[in-house]
């Protein structure tokens, strides 16, 4: 059945665990962290913003509008199409992904300048990623999993860690570096540092890039990333 007959009937047709990333994550390995369930989910907002319903059905629309807390709430929905605004939302913001897998063969060799960050360097964290906006970034966001830095001058210059685990799979994500210190390579050593977590627990790295940053689809792609899937981003509010 074609995804446009699912949708009309209120289902939603996929074949890969990928296809929804935010549900298969937030009803899977990382349900703990889900503060709805049922037909519709949504991840800490200390986490994050990701939300989404278990189908295109009424009851389930109802349970994501249920998610929403107040006006200035935001929730955001990755899947292979944008999603329909529930009775009650407006839609706040969208945009295209694109999702990568890696593909290529995992780099070895490690930098002494890697260091593993915790709970002391979340504030710095939270700076650089304010800073230079890799992605959404919530007070916990830098608990989703290990997060490694690289520092200069004492000075912290660029991270990477993980957010999303789906079955054999880990999202790479975090990858940002303060501008004066892009070129060096340091999202390369970062990324593959990462990368080698993921490896030892049997993961398989993947992550999601905006469509329009071509810089970080080329980084990505040289690192043995290849495009799976171009996804939709909705951001969803009360009406």
């Amino acid at each position: 059945m074609s995804l446009a007959a699912e949708q009309a009937r209120g289902g939603y047709c996929v074949s890969h665990p990928l296809d929804r990333p935010v549900w298969n994550a937030l009803t899977g390995r990382q349900a703990r962290l889900a503060i709805a369930s049922g037909k519709a989910v949504r991840i800490d907002p200390a986490y994050g913003p990701f939300a989404v319903a278990q189908d295109m059905g009424e009851e389930a629309q109802a349970a994501l509008l249920a998610t929403l807390r107040d006006p200035e709430d935001r929730i955001a929905v990755i899947e292979r199409e944008p999603w329909p605004a529930p009775g009650g939302t407006r839609l706040a913001g969208e945009g295209e992904l694109v999702q990568m897998v890696f593909e290529g063969v995992m780099p070895d060799a490690d930098d002494p300048r890697i260091v593993l960050l915790g709970e002391g360097d979340a504030g710095e964290m939270a700076g650089l990623a304010g800073g230079t906006e890799p992605g959404p970034w919530s007070s916990m966001t830098h608990r989703y999993g290990d997060y490694y830095g690289i520092r200069i001058g004492g000075r912290l210059a660029a991270m990477a860690g993980e957010r999303m685990l789906l079955p054999g799979l880990a999202e790479v994500s975090g990858v940002c570096a303060w501008p004066e210190y892009r070129g060096q390579g340091l999202a390369t050593l970062l990324m593959h540092r990462v990368m080698r977590g993921f490896a030892a627990r049997g993961d398989r790295p993947f992550l999601h890039c905006y469509a329009w940053n071509t810089g970080a689809i080329r980084l990505y792609e040289a690192l043995g990333f290849r495009l799976r899937a171009r996804m939709a981003l909705t951001i969803l509010a009360l009406a």
